[in-house]
């Protein structure tokens, strides 16, 4: 090994990358982003469970059970349901993850032997922080109990059941999720090589001398990677069902059309960033990092959003896998339709339309 001549290439590597800013940016400022962003998304602590109550006694006893929920500083009051189908609809539509049930002899049954008792409905969509609510629901009844025993009898007992997952089990809580980050890595991985590589390999004067228009040269790079996102899909699904167990209790139509849209919407961002960039390793890197981390962070695929940071849960509405981890929970676990999904239904096809366009727009057939 000569030391001059690795000096002088390790000057030579400097310079260029001195007067290339973009790779000056991904080399400094993105560590420091994913710090940051690591730091603060990465949490497995749960607190502010939003919870409801359908209170059957109205009794100061079980006003002082709300009470001893919200005061523990583990929960936050979300609804008060006056049914037990009101409360149902709660947990179906994602408002609550938790709901307490207090029984209409509640306040009479603290002098019986058996003890008062309550219910516990959880949503187990996500088994994590459902696992961690009946814990923190658990401690909050024993310390009420231990403390009211001594005067008002038996200690209080509570009857906690899970619902949509039943036996908690997290495969059932991931797989659903899986769809969307595999559709995140389709999106970083392949079409944002796409038009980078018209441009690198010289092919791009070929295609400006076609007379296709720019949305058809779009569209038409879409195509074949929507159909292997559909068969992505369709494995996933298949592995989902078969291997894990995971019940599929929605419309399957309706899973087929929504991932359909969630599908076009991460494609066209990737050929978004191949079109704006012009370089396949650098629309890589960018689209990695602007789709498969978010995908794994931000979407509550993994980490509860609520226990995020306000700022972060702000931007993860910029995250479309925020939407379809939703969706696919809901359509398997909970056989939800559009009528309690239109609110993520609506965020994608602003999403897809939105990134649909920027391809077409920031797509140029002039050679500079």
């Amino acid at each position: 090994m000569n030391l001059t001549r690795l000096l002088a290439v390790a000057r030579k590597e400097a310079i260029q990358l001195r007067r290339d800013r973009r790779s000056l940016v991904l080399a400094f400022v993105l560590p420091l982003l994913l710090v940051l962003l690591f730091g603060y998304a990465i949490s497995l602590d749960v607190r502010d469970i939003p919870f409801g109550v359908l209170d059957q006694d109205r009794s100061p006893a079980s006003r002082e059970l709300t009470e001893a929920f919200q005061a523990s500083g583990y929960f936050r009051l979300r609804a008060r349901a006056g049914t037990l189908p009101e409360a149902e609809r709660l947990l179906a539509r994602g408002g609550v993850r938790l709901v307490l049930v207090i029984p209409p002899d509640f306040a009479r049954s603290a002098g019986r032997a058996a003890g008062p008792r309550v219910q516990a409905l959880v949503d187990g969509g996500d088994a994590n922080t459902a696992t961690i609510a009946l814990g923190y629901a658990d401690a909050i009844i024993e310390r009420l109990g231990r403390e009211d025993a001594g005067r008002q009898g038996p200690p209080l007992v509570a009857e906690p059941r899970v619902w949509y997952n039943e036996a908690l089990e997290s495969a059932r809580t991931i797989v659903p999720g899986l769809v969307a980050v595999i559709m995140a890595i389709i999106a970083a991985m392949l079409t944002a090589l796409t038009i980078a590589r018209e441009w690198e390999r010289g092919t791009m004067e070929q295609l400006a001398a076609t007379p296709v228009g720019r949305l058809e040269v779009v569209l038409g790079k879409l195509l074949p990677y929507i159909g292997i996102g559909a068969i992505d899909v369709t494995a996933a699904v298949a592995v989902g069902m078969l291997v894990f167990g995971v019940p599929l209790r929605g419309s399957v139509l309706l899973l087929a059309g929504l991932s359909l849209l969630f599908l076009v919407g991460v494609l066209s961002f990737g050929l978004f960033v191949s079109a704006a960039l012009k370089s396949q390793v650098l629309a890589t890197q960018v689209a990695l990092m602007a789709t498969y981390l978010p995908a794994l962070l931000l979407s509550g695929f993994i980490f509860a959003i609520a226990s995020m940071p306000p700022v972060l849960q702000a931007i993860s509405y910029l995250i479309p896998a925020r939407y379809f981890v939703t969706i696919t929970r809901g359509i398997f676990l909970k056989g939800v339709g559009l009528e309690v999904l239109w609110p993520q239904v609506a965020g994608l096809v602003l999403f897809t339309g939105a990134a649909l366009g920027l391809a077409v727009r920031s797509f140029r057939k002039e050679l500079g």
